[in-house]
């Protein structure tokens, strides 16, 4: 999900002037409205937010083409860039054959949204889309077959062409995240690998660096520590002010630290930490998630996901285990990262959240409706839409809950966004 520096008019300095980048964020804060976004299936919501109180507000939503799967905002108009997909899960076998890469125009008042321009076809699902800072190209990754695009985005803000690249991209097994560099000379794409099965042995996880210039990637550098095996990574986010990627990976529960100097980034993590409070109890599946830096630098939120189910008098359960949202705090000089908390979402399946650009609040989506042991009988945890306030210490603290009733659907995505 775009952090607040993604609106800030440094951001591609950002390691050459972060202290600048900090204060005009500050002053940006008086003049900029905020607006919460969360989808249901092909249907995007927004939410007035009042930071103060951590509270939301329902507004208008419009339908995409097909299920919302990732957004991403222009850094300087207002403008909403959404990858939709009728594609599911790979695993499953779900490809789908309708993509699409849509422009919404956003009201700079109400936060409300409409179509901007016809859609863009894409080749296969979208997982993942990213726009530059200069704001003149979207990329977009996808998952199976593992690949990266890239389209023009017009004058009048609309989806434009895709950009035949020139090489040969190596996009690793199962890509999930692709992110242009502060510098935005670069970009990374994220590839998650997949766990062993009875029937199939590890593909490995890697971190592709490709240069990128006037909307063309080239292949740069490989980082797969252990050859991949044992590493699924699955988003990144960029510290404020320190040349430092902290790294989400997915299939083990673990947060790394890489060195993004000299143009490349160094081979081998500066830090490891796990994400989980108690990383020795894994009752279900979990999977670390998105993450988000605090816009001082000072902490990182993460998403820590537990959603498998087990039959239980025929019925498909949820076990129980860690779905929370985990914060660290940064040490200002060597960037290492400190697990202080790991706060209760109030639901389960944490895939999306979202700090708003002061970080004084921070809205979890909870993915779906999960069924768990009540005593001898059986309740529903609902889909929600979980607020927190955020202390001066980074800290957590739980302020509303929003109970969804999501049908057959799934809340895929969420956001914050500011326009000014």
């Amino acid at each position: 999900m775009p952090t607040r520096r993604t609106f800030c008019a440094l951001t591609a300095g950002a390691f050459a002037a972060p202290h600048l980048a900090w204060g005009q964020e500050k002053n940006k804060q008086m003049t900029s409205q905020s607006f919460f976004y969360a989808s249901l299936g092909p249907a995007l919501r927004v939410y007035r937010i009042d930071p103060e109180k951590a509270a939301l507000t329902p507004g208008g939503e419009v339908k995409l083409p097909e299920k919302v799967q990732y957004a991403w905002p222009h850094p300087s108009a207002p403008f909403l860039y959404v990858a939709s997909s009728e594609g599911g899960s790979s695993s499953l076998g779900i490809k789908g054959t309708r993509h699409f890469l849509s422009a919404l125009q956003i009201d700079k008042s109400s936060g409300e949204v409409q179509m901007h321009g016809p859609s863009a076809s894409l080749r296969s699902r979208p997982i993942h889309v990213n726009i530059d800072h200069s704001g003149r190209f979207a990329l977009v990754a996808y998952n199976s077959p593992s690949s990266v695009s890239v389209h023009r985005i017009n004058a009048d803000g609309s989806v434009g062409d895709e950009i035949v690249q020139a090489a040969t991209l190596d996009c690793g097994i199962f890509a999930h995240q692709i992110r242009v560099t502060p510098a935005n000379d670069a970009a990374i794409l994220v590839c998650r690998g997949n766990d062993p099965t009875k029937d199939k042995a590890e593909d490995p996880g890697s971190l592709k660096l490709f240069a990128f210039k006037d909307g063309q990637l080239s292949n740069l550098v490989s980082v797969a520590p252990n050859g991949g095996f044992g590493f699924g990574p699955r988003h990144l986010d960029f510290h404020p002010t320190l040349p430092l990627v902290y790294v989400s990976r997915e299939r083990e529960n673990k947060l790394d630290v890489y060195r993004l100097a000299n143009g490349t980034l160094e081979p081998q993590p500066a830090f490891v930490k796990d994400t989980l409070a108690e990383p020795s109890n894994i009752r279900s599946r979990q999977a670390a998630c998105t993450l988000h830096f605090h816009p001082s630098g000072r902490f990182l939120y993460l998403a820590n996901r537990a959603f498998d189910t087990v039959k239980v008098d025929g019925k498909d359960v949820f076990p129980g285990g860690e779905n929370n949202i985990a914060v660290f705090a940064i040490d200002p000089a060597t960037g290492e990262p400190s697990l202080i908390q790991n706060e209760d979402v109030r639901g389960v399946y944490p895939r999306t959240f979202a700090l708003d650009p002061g970080a004084r609040m921070l809205a979890v989506v909870n993915n779906e409706p999960k069924l768990v042991r009540d005593g001898t009988g059986f309740k529903t945890i609902p889909a929600n839409i979980s607020t927190f306030k955020v202390g001066a210490d980074g800290k957590l603290t739980f302020a509303s809950n929003v109970e969804l009733d999501t049908g057959d659907q799934y809340q895929f995505w969420s956001g914050m966004v500011t326009v000014v």
